[in-house]
Order: structure tokens, then C-alpha cells, then sequence
């Protein structure tokens, strides 16, 4: 297998078939089964804890609580402010206060039930511009506001011939996996435990439990298990340091494995976001100047929080020529279950609203919304409203032009039959058979978004790969092990290719990810082919060269050698030698750390930096039928053209620009989850609505490959700009189809009928 060519996962036959083996699949000899206690409230005071009637109940071998962690008692990723089990405060519905351990599952929950807390209950705040009054209760010893980002770009009072203003709301989305939070801690009987988890990042996860469990890292083992999707919902700890602390406790392996309605307040969500925004404009469309403040609704704990308010309003603008710009964001702590990560980080929610104003703007200007948009559009040398200036390929006009050039499905714009009429699943209502097309119009919207890849604002992002060749049964075999996690996106796959693309070698094997080999970091912001491809092809490089060298020493100049098809041949192309014969019992390995260029953060006043080390592009056209008398909708096609620089598995690429339309098209127009008075009202997915395949439509996709001459092969990360244009593209479509505003997602019935 090599770059550039499509190739199987070798995961897929497994999960196709129900074999493969799922973090919830995990056994052990002598396993107990833990449960959670939770918080009933929103927000309350703790005022005891009574697990003594839990504690002499039939098969419960461990109830503890926070006098039971022994190390540190709060984490976060970027902020340490979340309870491992709550002491002074609950702050959202659902948080954890304590953990059991029992022979059964059953015997666990009904311990959880007897477990007796006693609280002090007090009205949460669950708005958050009550969070910032002065009056507010203060959630956090240092207040309710998590981060404040300001940007101020230009001439702050710059005026313009035509303004448009909107406020634009969106809904908490989950992510969501169908794999719900689960693991499995073994101790190792001196001391230390080894925990097999779903995770995004092993070493994180590593570098937090060492901390709760006071133990030296090295007694905190992590390997990674099978991920039933993630999506950033598995970024942050969910019951790790519980099965730890428990396993520990007891000296016996012990599983944790949520139901469904657990996992809905067992991880992060979307932040739910109020956007205001102003843009001003020549009569010409070109703008001169967007003020937007930003707020968003960041939960009871910080998790990402930080992050995705600086990337929220660093791409506030959209991917184009802004010479002016004045943008304030905002997170804030509420009572509402906690917000971090989830494909896009902060550049979905933004994007809806630039893009319904510059669909205001065109119509304002009586111009076509697609020329306003390539007559503003950012090129290669362009200046964000950060003042970072953009290099590398920025094919905003090209991708554009692209989505609008595809053929319209039929019955738009007038062709055909009124877009497949005679077949009824195709209309609103799909196979309900609701409608027979007597109120339907048709739509047609197109959006276009980016973001960053990778780390930015100077994490030290970096990936490390261990490579190893060797000979076994008289063939060479290439072993790759880094940490990046497998979260569904084809991590295992793209590594096989760089080191067999490197090395000429057909038999390559990638270990499972593990804390036994150096940082590979996040499976997140659609890094780790770049930055763990890029550790990959360094050690692989490394290893080619000592087995050209030792071909060298004993044949041939090594500068006239290369290793093709397990074998050494010359500049000719002529084979030299076998490379199992030239290795014969050695074994040569190479570790190498990837970093890419450097990123700064921004400017606490003005917003100004080299925040982001590159960028990624992603338009989309959406189709929408919409029958006005019902409230219903279809979608009836996307399309959408996107520069991923190289397509290192063209197959793995198309499923991607696939999976993140739908996850686009589910916060549009079905996915929220609904918070009342700070309670989850929809934990199941019977309530909370996904896409099937009856709502998918079929993906027109452009894919072009311009090459990043920073980064390995030329190479973007692929996985998150789809998501990020596809629902403002089907809502300027269903604006289109309907003549109403439309300016909160997802988009319910009563915004569709007059």
C-alpha cells in the first residue's frame, strides 16, 4: 500500500460483520463492574454523603468518594477546575459524586441508588448573560467568564455604504458516537494499574490520572481499545480515573461502561452559541469592515473552552478579504452540562452566521451570493483578521466556482419534473408518504468555510513514531507503533502507507496505540496525518537510510540504491540484492518526533498573531425542498469541493467530506440537545434525532490536491471542514426555498411555515 492510492481499513470487514472488538467488548477474570453515583440537580451544595447502606449491600466490593482520591481532586485539560467526584458543589445535572464497584452490574446500580447525598439545592444559572451579571452567583472562585478574546483589526470606526446586521442562535449539538464511554482498569498488584480505554489521546489521559491517583507516570499504563466514534467527545477524562480508583481500591479488574443516557452527560458537548454581527460594504460588495460579539454557553467546567472561543472568533469573518474588524468573544460557565470539543472547534457555529450576512449583504446589494462571495474571497497572501498572512494554496474563488458548476440535481432551476416527484421517499416527510409536493419549493444555498489544523496559539504540537524493519518466515516486515488514536478516521491505514511508501515494503504492521511509545497527541483538529504522518515518514526515512548504508558497506554506493518491492535496486531499476538477504537477523529501528512551524498566541489586546500553523477550505451547495403548508423538509443533494493537498487514501477522503456533511446536516435541521432549567430533557437517541440514511442525500464531491509546501506530501487535514460549511450551505438553502430568515439552528418546523 502507498500514498496516493485508495486502500481498505483493515477494520472494516470486522465492524461490518460485528466482530470487531469495542472498549465495551473488554473482559477480565475476576472483573467487577462499577457504577456512578450523580447529582439529581443542576447546581447544589454537597452537605454529606452517606455510603454506608451502600457499602453492606450484597456483592458490592468498593463505594468511594472524594475523601477516597489520593492525589489531586480536580483536572481539565486546559484548566483545572472539574471535580473527580464532587465535594463542595454539583455544578450541572449529572455530575459524578460517587463510584461503586460490584461482582454485577446489576448488584452496582442498585448500590449507586442506596448511596444518600444530602444537599443544599440553589437556582442555577443557565443563560449565559445571566452569567455575566453582577448579580450572578460566582460558579468558579474566579468568576463565571472562562476566556475573553477581543480582535481589533484595521480602523475600528470605519464606516460603509450598505450594513447588514443579524443575531444568529445555535443549538448544543452532540457528538453523538455510538459507542458510549467505556474501559476497563486492571491493577498490576504492585502499586500500579494498566487501563485499556477509548480515548482521543492516551497521554493526556496518562499525564491526568497520575496526577489523581498520585502515582509516577510510568505506574499508569494506558493501551488504546476500540472506539465506537468520537468526534471530540472522548478529548477530556469520562470514567478513567473511576475505574482506576477502583480497581486500585479493590485489587481487582474493573469495568465501567455507561448507558446511553449516562453517555449524554458522561461527556462534552457543542457549545450552544448567540452570535450578533454587523458587516459593512461597498456599493462594489467588497467589504469594509464585520463587528460580531461572540458568546458562548461553555457549561459548568472549562474542558477546551479556551480554545474554541479563540478560534471561534479568530475565523469569525469567513475566508475572506476583511481590512477592518472589531470582534469581542466570550465563554462563560453556566449550570449546563459542560462544552468542549467537537469537530469544527468553534468555526461551526461562527460560520453560520457569516454566512447568512453575507446572504443578507448580496441580497442588499441585489447581487448574486456566490459572486459576492469569490469577490471578497481570500487568495494565497491574503491577511486574516489576525494579521496573519496566509501562504500556501487558498482556493476560496476555485472551490466556489466549483460547487456552483455541478450539473443541479433534477427539478432545480427549472429542469425536470420538480426534483424526482413521482418518487415519494424523496419528498418532505420522506417515507411517510406526507406530502404530495402541493406546498413544496425548492432552494438553493451555498456556504464556504475554514479553519485551522492542528495546535495553535504556541502549543507545542508533535507526534512521535517508533519504526522498525526486520525480517521474519524470510520476508521483510515493517513495524510501525505510535500513540495516535484510531477514532474511526483511519489513522492505522494512513501510517501503513507513509512507512510502505518509504520504505518499498509490503508487509508493514502497525501496533495498537499505546503510552509505551512517545506523544502522538490529540486525534483532534484533524491533525494527526500531518503531525503523525510526518513522525511516521521521518523514522521511516531514517530506517531507509541505515539499510541503503548497509547496503553500501558490502554492494553498492548507497546513493544510486532504493529499496522498491522488498528489494534493493540501482539507479537502473535493476535488482541488487533481496532485502531479506541483506538484512538477514538485523533488526534496524528508528524513533523520530514530528513538529511542524511554530504558532504564537494572540495578542490579549488587539488579537494579532501567527496563531495557526495551516488552514483548510471546504465549500458546499446545498439543495433543500421544503414544504411551506407542513413545516417539513429534504434535502436533496450537497455538493462541495475541498483542497485536501494530497490524498494520502482517496476512498478514506471521500468518507470523510461524507461523514462530516452529515453531521453538518444534523445540526441544521434535527440535532439539539434540549436543556431546561439546566436538565438534559433528551437523553436517548429516541429523542435526540440523528441523521439515517433516509435523510442523507447523495454528496457531489470535487476534491483537489494543491499541495502545502509545509507539510508531508503536501498534505490538509480533511476531517473537520466539511462540517463546517454543510449546515449554513442547507439553511441559506431553506431560506432560499421559504423567503424567512431563518437565524437559529437547528431549524424546527414552526421556522418553516408561515
Amino acid at each position: 500500500m502507498r500514498v496516493g492510492e485508495s486502500v481498505q481499513r483493515s477494520d472494516g470487514p470486522a465492524k461490518v460483520r460485528g466482530d470487531f472488538a469495542y472498549s465495551s467488548d473488554l473482559h477480565a477474570e475476576g472483573m467487577l463492574w462499577g457504577a456512578t453515583v450523580r447529582s439529581p440537580h443542576p447546581y447544589a451544595r454537597i452537605l454529606s454523603i452517606d455510603a454506608s447502606g451502600a457499602r453492606t449491600m450484597p456483592g458490592v466490593r468498593a463505594v468511594l468518594t472524594h475523601e477516597d482520591v489520593p492525589g489531586q481532586k480536580l483536572y481539565g485539560l486546559e484548566i483545572q477546575d472539574q471535580p473527580v467526584l464532587a465535594f463542595d458543589f454539583v455544578r450541572y445535572w449529572g455530575e459524578a459524586i460517587a463510584v461503586v464497584a460490584a461482582d454485577h452490574p446489576e448488584q452496582a446500580r442498585r448500590a449507586a441508588e442506596k448511596v444518600r447525598v444530602e444537599y443544599q439545592v440553589l437556582s442555577p444559572v443557565t443563560e449565559p448573560e445571566q452569567a455575566l451579571s453582577a448579580n450572578a452567583p460566582q460558579l468558579h472562585p474566579g468568576g463565571n467568564v472562562t476566556r475573553e478574546v477581543k480582535i481589533r483589526h484595521g480602523d475600528q470606526s470605519a464606516r460603509a455604504d450598505v450594513v447588514v446586521r443579524g443575531e444568529y442562535e445555535i443549538g448544543m449539538q452532540d457528538q453523538a458516537p455510538l459507542g458510549p464511554e467505556s474501559g476497563l482498569a486492571i491493577p498490576d498488584g504492585e502499586g500500579g494499574v494498566d487501563l485499556s480505554i477509548a480515548t482521543q489521546w492516551l497521554h493526556v489521559d496518562q499525564e491526568q490520572l497520575a496526577g489523581i491517583l498520585g502515582l509516577p507516570k510510568e505506574m499508569v499504563r494506558l493501551t488504546l481499545a476500540g472506539i465506537g466514534g468520537a468526534f471530540g467527545a472522548r478529548e477530556d477524562l469520562s470514567m478513567q480515573a473511576h475505574a482506576c480508583l477502583l480497581a486500585l481500591k479493590t485489587g481487582r479488574p474493573v469495568k465501567i461502561s455507561y448507558s446511553r443516557t449516562e453517555s449524554f452527560v458522561g461527556h462534552v458537548h457543542r457549545h450552544p452559541g448567540r452570535l450578533a454581527y454587523e458587516h459593512g460594504a461597498n456599493r462594489d460588495g467588497r467589504l469594509v469592515y464585520v463587528r460580531a460579539r461572540i458568546i458562548l454557553d461553555g457549561g459548568a467546567y472549562a474542558s477546551s473552552s479556551t480554545a474554541v472561543i479563540a478560534n471561534a472568533t479568530c475565523f469569525s469573518v469567513g475566508p475572506y478579504v476583511c481590512p477592518n474588524a472589531t470582534i469581542d468573544g466570550i465563554v462563560v460557565y453556566t449550570n449546563n452540562p459542560p462544552c468542549g470539543a467537537m469537530r469544527g472547534f468553534g468555526s461551526v457555529q461562527n460560520c453560520y452566521a457569516h454566512e447568512a450576512q453575507m446572504d443578507r449583504l448580496a441580497a442588499a446589494l441585489d447581487m448574486d451570493p456566490v459572486e459576492l462571495r469569490i469577490r471578497n474571497a481570500m487568495e494565497t497572501g491574503s491577511e486574516m483578521i489576525t494579521g496573519q498572512v496566509i501562504d500556501g494554496p487558498v482556493p476560496v474563488a476555485e472551490l466556489l466556482r466549483r460547487v456552483k458548476a455541478f450539473p443541479s440535481p433534477l427539478g432545480a432551476e427549472g429542469q425536470g419534473d420538480g426534483g424526482g416527484m413521482h418518487d415519494l421517499t424523496a419528498m418532505p416527510g420522506g417515507v411517510s408518504n406526507t406530502t404530495h409536493g402541493e406546498g413544496v419549493k425548492r432552494g438553493v444555498g451555498y456556504a464556504v468555510g475554514f479553519k485551522n489544523i492542528g495546535y495553535s496559539e504556541g502549543f507545542d504540537d508533535y507526534s512521535t513514531a517508533r519504526v522498525r524493519l526486520y525480517v521474519v518466515d524470510g520476508r521483510p516486515r515493517v513495524e510501525v507503533h505510535s500513540a495516535a488514536a484510531e477514532v474511526g478516521q483511519g489513522i492505522v491505514t494512513v501510517q501503513a502507507q507513509i512507512a510502505g511508501t518509504e520504505l518499498g515494503v509490503s508487509d508493514v504492521v502497525v501496533l495498537n496505540a499505546d503510552t509505551g511509545v512517545g506523544s502522538a497527541g490529540s486525534s483532534s483538529a484533524s491533525r494527526q496525518t500531518y503531525i503523525t504522518g510526518g513522525a511516521v515518514k521521518a523514522a521511516s526515512e531514517a530506517v531507509c537510510k541505515r539499510a541503503l548504508e548497509l547496503a553500501e558497506s558490502e554492494l553498492h554506493p548507497a546513493s544510486e540504491l532504493r529499496i522498491e518491492n522488498d528489494t534493493v535496486v540501482g539507479a537502473d531499476g535493476k535488482q541488487i540484492v533481496s532485502l531479506a538477504t541483506l538484512l538477514g537477523d538485523a533488526v534496524i529501528e528508528e524513533t523520530r518526533e514530528f513538529r511542524p512551524r511554530r504558532t504564537h498566541r494572540l495578542n490579549p489586546e488587539t488579537g494579532q498573531s501567527n496563531a495557526h500553523m495551516q488552514f483548510a477550505f471546504a465549500a458546499h451547495r446545498a439543495v433543500v425542498d421544503v414544504d411551506t403548508e407542513l413545516g417539513l423538509l429534504k434535502v436533496v443533494e450537497l455538493a462541495t469541493a475541498q483542497d485536501v493537498g494530497r490524498a494520502i487514501n482517496p476512498i478514506a477522503v471521500q468518507g470523510q467530506l461524507e461523514g462530516g456533511a452529515a453531521q453538518g446536516l444534523g445540526l441544521a435541521v434535527m440535532e439539539e440537545i434540549q436543556v431546561k432549567d439546566g436538565v438534559i430533557r433528551n437523553p436517548s437517541f429516541t429523542d435526540y434525532l440523528l441523521p439515517t440514511i433516509l435523510d442523507m442525500p447523495p454528496v457531489r464531491m470535487d476534491i483537489l490536491e494543491l499541495g502545502d509546501p509545509n507539510s508531508p506530501y503536501g498534505l490538509k487535514g480533511v476531517g473537520e471542514p466539511p462540517t463546517i460549511s454543510s449546515g449554513p450551505a442547507i439553511v441559506a438553502a431553506i431560506r432560499a426555498a421559504t423567503g424567512r430568515e431563518i437565524t437559529r439552528v437547528p431549524v424546527r418546523p414552526h421556522d418553516l411555515t408561515p
